[in-house]
């Protein structure tokens, strides 16, 4: 937890963080996420670069995301001693994401987590 919080507080002073609030519809650019399979309920989406915490009702909640980015981002999962991310491709969704129910965080880097 330690670890988390050192490296989450160095990335907020080197880049910043990027996160915008959904309206039910990713803009091109972003990595939304929702409580609900097939990209319903409510959403929050990410715009990269940086790394950002999803806010708390996604913690671990998350069901569904689109992505509408050229590139690349990582679900981050913090784990007690170490992380553990997931790619997430450009312009990949997911309406029934198992791995949503880790997510703690998203990403343009794997953060020195391990693939998981």
């Amino acid at each position: 937890m330690f670890r988390r919080r050192v490296l989450t507080a160095a990335l907020a002073l080197a880049a910043p963080l990027a996160a915008a609030p959904a309206h039910g519809a990713a803009r091109t650019g972003d990595v939304c996420f929702w409580t609900e399979p097939g990209q319903h309920g409510v959403s929050w989406c990410y715009t990269p670069p940086g790394y950002t915490d999803v806010p708390e009702f996604l913690h671990d909640k998350a069901v569904s995301f689109h992505s509408t980015t050229d590139t690349a981002v990582y679900a981050i999962d913090w784990a007690r001693d170490t992380c553990y991310y997931r790619l997430i491709r450009g312009h990949d969704l997911a309406d029934n994401w198992p791995w949503g129910a880790r997510l703690d965080g998203v990403a343009d880097t794997t953060m020195g987590c391990e693939a998981g």
